[in-house]
């Protein structure tokens, strides 16, 4: 993945002095060059956003290809343990990549629901 086509924002803090963005940042199925966390600032319609899209259909369908693999080789009595920490080494970096689909997907629906909850007025 080209670490140049995304921009990295970290999520502003309250009271820090940055300036509301209208959407709530992305956070994208993809670490820049150092490994950090990349945001994208948008309404979910643009090109990156797409291809974040694609690769996190990507990655989910990869871990249920995964899962499948998993279970036929655990189900297999000569499984060598070269085979079982290759097996350990693909579904720890399939559940990476699940989990930060499932944090950019729940952070995107708290800010839905926190909108939509504060039309018509606050509701505390």
């Amino acid at each position: 993945m080209n670490h140049d086509i995304a921009k990295h924002f970290e999520p502003s803090s309250e009271g820090d002095g940055a300036v509301e963005h209208p959407d709530p940042a992305r956070l994208l199925p993809w670490s820049s060059a150092d490994g950090n966390p990349c945001y994208l600032l948008g309404d979910g319609t643009g090109h990156v956003s797409r291809v974040a899209d694609d690769i996190e259909r990507l990655q989910l369908g990869m871990a249920d290809d995964l899962i499948g693999h998993a279970d036929q080789l655990l189900a297999c009595q000569g499984a060598s343990t070269r085979e079982l920490r290759f097996l350990a080494r693909g579904l720890t970096d399939s559940l990476r990549d699940v989990r930060r689909v499932a944090e950019s997907r729940g952070a995107r629906l708290r800010a839905v629901g926190r909108s939509s909850g504060d039309e018509g007025g606050n509701r505390e």
